[in-house]
């Protein structure tokens, strides 16, 4: 007879094409919420910046229209259109859209670095919105094809022929079924991503075009193209005034990535930074344009550069107490932009909040921490300051540190009294009494016959030595 709770072949479900994703979207994206939404706007965008940190595109227009519609253009090579060897009925254009796992970031050739690497960035969108729809310029020719819900509705169709040589056109909305009814894209949010990419890169022009109908009152434009040559010393100086910091000159610099352990490691980093006058503190990092706001590998390697950097020029200086100066110390108040490119980067998932290349660690170190050592012996009076400043933050640390231990220790030695005591209600010794009794049976008489505002009793344990009739050895013992 079989049970009820049977397990078998046919219980096997298999998951085909884009069913996994809109089945178990939070693997994907991190959930169904607000930020899932704008997660999916992200990879298209960074699909965009890809073409651009390869060199192939220098303007990307990101508009927002009416009906949360997304609309992601750039001036690159264009998805390939043509038959794909594998699938000889599916452009190349069908397998990216609409498979896992398909693209060209992969294998070294179409793509050195780049923030998309899972092979799942748009074919994730195209699963998860309602509508989508991939224009695509090659050769200045125009083809078009729509998706709904990961399948296409559409052929491949040839569109016309067109002045501009070659893009990429990506318009999407996000499938209410996944998301909900009351989803929208946040101006705000996507007019500072529109910004932030721009500091990243500089020289690349990204086009902010927004429906005025959508705009809240966020102080954001309709129309806006952000570009800026200095990249993100121009963002630093956005975020926080020169008169609000404790330098004047950042320290800031471009640089390709050293690698002892693993030469395969192609990578450079750009950085600033600087420590602030009042309570502003922030370290934003990026790696081939993502945002990692769960920080990792480049971040941890910044931070032990900047320390050891410091101890090694307070040595050449002949300061001793440079050796109380830890990472607590060189953080606080530290306003900092960083900013790696490297081949092949891990995350701790889809999302890519967190790096966990390891070999970054020590690369980002290695290479940032002699060049802060130049940097501070070129300026010994920035250096000096900066130094002075560490020092006292470490004295003030470990002042605090002694008096929290000092009251520690004086609460708990107020603590430390017997376990048998009946201590009396008044706090004061004048006038109180302490009643020592023989054991806990007489303990309990006294308690019972005491006043206990002012008299306390503490039974001891076993019986008391009678001295009177005992030698005195016996007594000492």
């Amino acid at each position: 007879m079989k049970s009820d709770n049977s397990y078998e072949a046919k219980d096997i479900e298999v998951l085909e094409g884009l069913e996994p994703v809109r089945k178990r979207p939070g693997m994907y994206v991190g959930g169904t919420d607000d930020k899932a939404v704008h997660h999916l706007a992200l990879e298209i965008i960074d699909n965009a910046m890809d073409e651009a940190i390869a060199g192939h595109a220098d303007l990307i227009k990101i508009s927002l229209l009416e009906n949360n519609v997304l609309k992601i253009e750039d001036n690159g090579r264009g998805i390939p259109i043509d038959d794909h060897p594998k699938f000889p009925n599916k452009s190349a254009l069908e397998v990216i859209v609409g498979t896992l796992h398909a693209g060209g970031k992969f294998s070294v050739g179409a793509y050195e670095t780049s923030g998309g690497l899972h092979g799942v960035g748009i074919s994730v969108v195209n699963a998860l919105s309602e509508t989508l729809e991939v224009t695509v310029i090659r050769d200045k020719k125009i083809y078009s094809q729509n998706y709904s819900r990961g399948k296409p509705v559409t052929d491949l169709k040839y569109i016309g022929k067109t002045a501009k040589k070659s893009g990429t056109s990506v318009k999407f909305k996000p499938d209410h079924i996944i998301f909900g009814n009351n989803f929208s894209f946040s101006t705000k949010k996507l007019f500072q991503e529109c910004q932030s990419k721009a500091f990243l890169l500089s020289g690349v022009k990204i086009e902010w075009n927004c429906n005025e109908n959508l705009l809240k009152n966020d102080a954001i434009q309709t129309n806006e193209i952000f570009c800026y040559p200095n990249g993100i010393i121009d963002y630093m100086n956005d975020c926080i005034p020169f008169d609000y910091l404790l330098n004047q000159v950042h320290f800031s610099g471009e640089a390709k990535l050293k690698e002892k352990i693993n030469p395969k490691l192609n990578g450079s980093i750009s950085w600033v930074c600087n420590w602030s006058l009042n309570y502003t503190q922030f370290l934003k990092s990026y790696c081939n344009l993502i945002p990692t706001t769960d920080g990792g590998t480049h971040e941890t390697g910044f931070w032990n550069a900047i320390l050891k950097g410091i101890k090694s020029y307070g040595d050449l200086i002949g300061s001793k107490k440079v050796s109380l100066i830890t990472r607590d110390d060189i953080s606080i108040n530290l306003c900092g932009i960083i900013s790696v490119f490297i081949n092949n980067p891990t995350f701790s998932g889809q999302t890519k909040d967190k790096l966990t290349t390891q070999e970054v660690l020590k690369s980002v170190e290695i290479t940032i921490k002699g060049l802060f050592e130049n940097w501070l012996t070129n300026d010994p009076k920035n250096a000096n300051q900066l130094i002075e400043n560490f020092i006292t933050k470490a004295e003030d640390r470990i002042r605090k540190k002694n008096e929290k231990e000092t009251l520690r220790k004086s609460a708990v030695k107020k603590l430390r009294l017997p376990g048998k005591l009946s201590d009396c209600l008044q706090n004061s010794k004048q006038g109180s009494e302490l009643f020592i009794v023989e054991g806990d049976s007489a303990g309990g008489s006294a308690k019972q016959a005491r006043d206990r505002n002012f008299q306390a009793i503490l039974p001891l344990k076993g019986k008391i030595l009678n001295v009177m009739s005992s030698t005195n050895e016996k007594m000492l013992q």
